[in-house]
């Protein structure tokens, strides 16, 4: 990902709570020089200080098969706003657009073993919505079972994080303050989620 300085995002816990908060992110891959997305919810974690992502595909989605012994990228991505040249104090800008984002790249493993597959399953539960472990428990093994021959669950260790926190650090304060201002206002949650990055709160909407 094209990073300029003023714009990377290093800190990896931010990094870790960015992608825990938005994961619902794209895995991308190629086969024979033709890029392929998915879009997958993802449960977050650490294992032995290494980032690992969890999630799983339908097994009729072919992609699963080009995600083992290849680097595989994933993207998590969700809050961004317009920012319009109004804002700042040089009649000759240009519009631009603030976001947050992380790329995460790493090797996948597929989960063959039934109970570590069952064990990615409660993950996911677990991420998503954890009161629903008591229906979960009480569904019938038959249920389950045809549940997991459906899809394909894999791990992903990453080997690189790379996030861009692009948002006016490059403006004056006034100017900070001012897109701020309208960000604060908008209808668009996203654009209201933007002005809070701006404002220094690492973990909008928590």
């Amino acid at each position: 990902m094209y990073i300029p300085n003023q714009f990377a995002a290093t800190d990896t816990a931010d990094l870790l709570a960015f992608m825990k908060h938005y994961s619902f992110a794209t895995i991308v891959t190629a086969k024979d020089n033709v890029p392929l997305a998915t879009h997958l919810p993802f449960a977050v974690s650490t294992r032995e200080d290494k980032v690992v992502l969890t999630s799983h595909f339908a097994k009729a989605n072919t992609q699963w098969r080009q995600i083992v012994d290849r680097v595989n990228l994933v993207i998590f991505s969700e809050p961004h706003a317009y920012i319009s040249p109004t804002h700042y104090d040089n009649e000759q800008s240009v519009p631009t657009w603030n976001y947050v984002a992380v790329h995460a790249y790493g090797a996948a493993t597929i989960i063959n073993d039934r109970e570590q597959a069952f064990e990615a399953l409660e993950k996911m539960i677990d991420t998503y919505e954890e009161g629903y472990r008591k229906q979960w428990a009480g569904l019938s093994q038959d249920y389950k079972l045809r549940m997991l021959n459906g899809i394909v669950p894999f791990d992903i260790v990453v080997t690189d994080l790379q996030g861009s926190r692009k948002l006016s650090q490059n403006k004056t304060e006034q100017e900070q303050q001012r897109i701020i201002n309208t960000l604060s206002a908008s209808t668009d949650g996203a654009a209201r989620q933007i002005a809070d990055y701006m404002r220094g709160n690492p973990h909008p909407g928590k």
